[in-house]
């Protein structure tokens, strides 16, 4: 099959590339280009790469050209400059839905977030709602997948924590209340996203994608620090200082190691879909739990967090 994929430079489409890659499959790979933290993903066999704006609908209908199907991955979690989250998951998707349409494409995978959902004062939440409207509103097969919080090498849990616990081994949580998260092995969510992509699954359905393991924050984080081998000393912060200092690092670091939209997450809690939202059928379900040994399968190379000292 040929297939297209936004954000493929991204931690799910990148992995979701190398995936598709192996068994063969004729791929588009569309980014802005920018992001060169694993540049393999441009040099994969079979694939042309893209640099790419998301709202670009006439470029993005040309790429589209013959693709049986399109994976819609890109997406922030902050904004910055003129990428802000109505550009990126409004706009950007709209686009990427006019696009399908010009080009025929007969089946569209959107990845949103477990909680988007309208008027609840978060924009990253409901610029996300508004993709999946725009998706199934369009008249293309589509389905939407409602993820959790996703970990593996690269990500942005496992990873900015491994740094983070690796360097000062203190960790500050939200508050005097720990809500509960449901990690997604990235193996897993590329398992789902391929059999609605290559076989049709889950047509025209919004599905919640959660991990079988139910867990509070502070266990992640004593996890990881499990993982690395590292004692963490963990202590409550009030959410204004964690919200003040999110702000600061979106403003001073390329990657900040949390963002507000982050910050809005934890605190809602990542472990329950809202009301109506269809599970996923068993066999399709996640089975990877977050151990210890599947940690460490997604650790960053601890030579590069003994250089950040």
């Amino acid at each position: 099959m040929k297939i297209a994929i936004t954000g493929a430079t991204g931690f799910v489409g990148r992995n979701l590339a190398r995936a598709l890659s192996y068994q063969g499959h004729e791929l588009i790979l569309i980014a802005r280009g920018i992001d060169g933290r694993d540049r393999t993903v441009r040099r994969m066999h079979d694939a042309r790469f893209a640099a790419c704006p998301i709202t670009d609908e006439d470029t993005l209908a040309t790429l589209f050209q013959g693709c049986d199907a399109v994976a819609h991955c890109a997406g922030i979690n902050r904004e910055s400059g003129s990428q802000t989250f109505r550009t990126v998951h409004t706009i950007g998707t709209q686009a990427v839905m006019n696009a399908a349409r010009k080009a025929q494409v007969n089946r569209v995978v959107l990845l949103s977030f477990l909680l988007a959902r309208p008027d609840c004062g978060s924009a990253y939440h409901e610029s996300k709602w508004q993709a999946e409207e725009i998706v199934r509103a369009a008249g293309i097969d589509y389905t939407v997948l409602k993820a959790g919080i996703i970990y593996g090498r690269g990500d942005h849990l496992v990873d900015h924590l491994a740094h983070s616990l690796y360097t000062i081994r203190l960790f500050a949580s939200i508050g005097n209340r720990d809500h509960a998260v449901a990690p997604v092995a990235i193996e897993d969510l590329v398992r789902i996203l391929r059999a609605c992509l290559l076989e049709g699954r889950l047509k025209n359905e919004t599905v919640s994608v959660l991990g079988p393991e139910r867990l509070t924050f502070v266990e992640v984080v004593r996890r990881v620090a499990r993982a690395l081998e590292k004692n963490v000393l963990i202590f409550p912060m009030p959410l204004w200082i964690f919200g003040a200092a999110a702000w600061t690092m979106e403003r001073v670091m390329k990657i900040p190691l949390i963002s507000v939209a982050q910050v809005r997450m934890l605190t809602e809690g990542v472990a329950d879909p809202l009301p109506g939202i269809h599970a996923l059928p068993e066999d399709l379900a996640p089975r990877r739990r977050f151990t210890v040994e599947q940690i460490r399968h997604g650790l960053p190379d601890l030579r590069l967090c003994e250089e950040h000292k």
